[in-house]
């Protein structure tokens, strides 16, 4: 009984890993993307409208 828990808990421990693992890549992929087109663009920055102000300003790295 002791080893299904074990063998559970480690199964379990392994999805969360993986799962995190997916979320990271898939921020970073997107994260290029957004790069690689403002390169393209020859942009300096991404402007984005704060929903308070109604302003615009550059997007933040902590912007998601």
């Amino acid at each position: 009984m002791a080893q299904l828990i074990f063998l559970t808990i480690l199964v379990g421990g392994a999805w969360l890993l993986y799962r995190r693992f997916i979320s990271d890549a898939e921020k970073l992929a997107a994260k290029s993307r957004a790069e690689e087109k403002e390169r393209q663009n020859q942009a300096i920055g991404t402007l984005i409208q704060d929903p308070e102000t109604g302003e615009y300003r550059p997007r933040r790295e902590d912007d998601d």
